[in-house]
């Protein structure tokens, strides 16, 4: 794909957000309605390695040797990864670029293949409200109902609407400042692709604490005005 216009080359999204944004329901719903493919680190990584390809044999031995597998390798199975047809009609990057250096790792990847970032979407949320949309979720032991302490109780208290099951379960790492110290990681970690992306003038910001039809909504008509 050297030296295509990339007007015309298959678009590339990136989704930003924090935990609990809603980045894997909104990517599913401009799968489904776009034909995009999400692309994903963790599920890449795993399917390199399990088809045996170099840089997936290189990922292996590095993850066996309780190593973080490197930038060079995780761009060498994207590069593989964007190769395969199913990802003609565009891609969502889903927890990649994390840093600067990844970001331009990325930049410098589709420019060889005449591709190129169509938009930066980043989910914008409110922290304070995070909290407490996380925090508050709870779940039925017996059937795995979710339920939230602000926004859906059950009908009877303690009593599952489902399947009737009175033993309730929340994550560990759903605390509030559990969440809090996620939101303030995301934050310093993303502040650097913010103003890469933002130099580009690819960088387009959605609100994200409003219902998931009216964000998907704006996430579509993103896609539609920059995938060429």
């Amino acid at each position: 794909m050297d030296g295509q216009d990339a007007s015309q080359a298959a678009p590339v999204f990136i989704l930003l957000g924090p935990p609990g944004a809603g980045k894997g329901t909104q990517a599913r719903r401009l799968e489904s309605a776009f034909g995009l493919v999400q692309l994903s680190t963790g599920d890449m990584l795993r399917a390199a390695v399990k088809s045996g390809t170099d840089a997936g044999r290189q990922a292996k031995a590095v993850m066996e040797a309780g190593d973080l597998v490197s930038d060079e390798i995780v761009t060498r199975i994207l590069a593989d990864r964007l190769a395969e047809p199913d990802t003609a009609r565009g891609v969502i990057l889903d927890g990649f670029p994390r840093t600067a250096a990844q970001a331009e790792a990325l930049d410098a990847l589709l420019r060889e293949r005449g591709q190129r970032i169509n938009a930066a979407i980043s989910l914008e949320v409110d922290d304070a409200e995070m909290v407490t949309r996380i925090s508050g979720r709870y779940t039925c032991a017996a059937c795995g109902e979710g339920y939230h302490d602000s926004f859906k109780t059950p009908e009877m208290d303690g009593v599952c609407d489902n399947c009737g099951g009175t033993e309730m379960t929340r994550r560990a790492d759903d605390s509030a400042e559990t969440v809090g110290a996620r939101l303030e990681a995301y934050h310093a970690q993303t502040a650097p692709l913010i103003a890469h992306y933002d130099a580009q003038g690819a960088l387009t910001r959605v609100p994200a604490m409003g219902a998931i039809d009216d964000i998907a909504r704006d996430l579509g008509a993103i896609v539609t005005r920059t995938r060429g």
